[in-house]
């Protein structure tokens, strides 16, 4: 059997009774290493778990998918993802190349951002597309995450902004060169998703375009969800730009309409003063 397991969003101890009895039956236990991480890391989840775990790259899952799946049509092999397994579509890759090849396969669902992300008290239901933040560089400031942004405010829908991880990447020059030199783990903060957004807000301002948010639209900082030391802010998308949530994960909401329950909610998170721009507009709340 192929395992894809999923381990939560905390620590070790988040994985399920389920999957702890699955990874304990396997032969083999991959680490998926690069969409997301888990507090503690490797070494903690292998003193958790009583068994070695391999660490599976980017480069392995989607270059060498062959050799996770070796052999485990006659022996049981598991795959463990951060969150929930289908957070991130190269795991479906996995299971459509099990199923390829003839090998059984089971997930093992677990909490994941996409909703854990409600703890900040918006409602998932109301939740439109999810988009995700890149790092720019000098030679690359991609925008089409503002445009879908836009769009969900459009309908009136939130938006979670998925932030970047960049794990063993290397730079262009030793990539240029052939050299296998790592550049340090980076973690996109919500400050810095902030900075970018109001960035692209400034800019097509100046080009008199119409905007679909702008620095006051109201946003919800969260780092580290599932953990003990999480953090939920709420404040202006400018407010946010200042703001330090501490270590890695970090995920940032744009908010679109507000139920009043909602709002509620929110208050217990927010800056002081940051909701005294809402008001309520047949029967609905909105900011302005």
């Amino acid at each position: 059997m192929f395992y894809l397991i999923g381990l939560g969003l905390g620590d070790a101890a988040d994985i399920t009774v389920k999957g702890l009895r699955a990874v304990k039956s396997c032969s083999r236990v991959y680490l998926e290493a690069y969409t997301s991480v888990l507090t503690g890391g490797k070494e903690a989840l292998e003193e958790f778990y009583g068994r070695e775990l391999i660490v599976a790259d980017r480069d392995l899952v989607e270059q060498q998918a062959d050799q996770i799946l070796k052999d485990a049509h006659v022996t049981d092999v598991a795959f463990l993802v951060v969150g929930d397994p289908f957070g991130a579509t190269t795991h479906s890759d996995l299971v459509l190349r099990a199923v390829n090849a003839g090998i059984p396969y089971k997930v093992i669902h677990n909490a994941s951002i996409m909703n854990a992300v409600g703890c900040c008290g918006l409602q998932l239901y109301r939740f439109g597309e999810t988009v995700s933040l890149v790092f720019w560089t000098d030679t690359w400031r991609p925008e089409s995450f503002y445009d879908r942004i836009c769009k969900n405010r459009e309908a009136g829908q939130h938006t979670l902004c998925l932030l970047d991880i960049k794990v063993k990447e290397q730079s262009e020059e030793n990539m240029m060169r052939g050299k296998k030199i790592y550049e340090p783990p980076r973690f996109m903060t919500v400050a810095q998703a902030a900075d970018q957004l109001v960035q692209i807000v400034q800019r097509r301002r100046a080009e008199g375009e119409t905007l679909g948010l702008t620095e006051d639209t109201l946003c919800v900082g969260l780092a580290r969800l599932g953990a003990d030391d999480q953090v939920v802010r709420v404040a202006t998308l400018q407010q946010l730009v200042s703001c330090d949530l501490g270590g890695p994960l970090h995920s940032l909401v744009i908010t679109g309409q507000l139920h009043p329950l909602e709002v509620d909610m929110l208050q217990l998170s927010a800056e002081a003063d940051v909701m005294k721009n809402l008001h309520v507009l047949d029967g609905s709340t909105y900011w302005s």
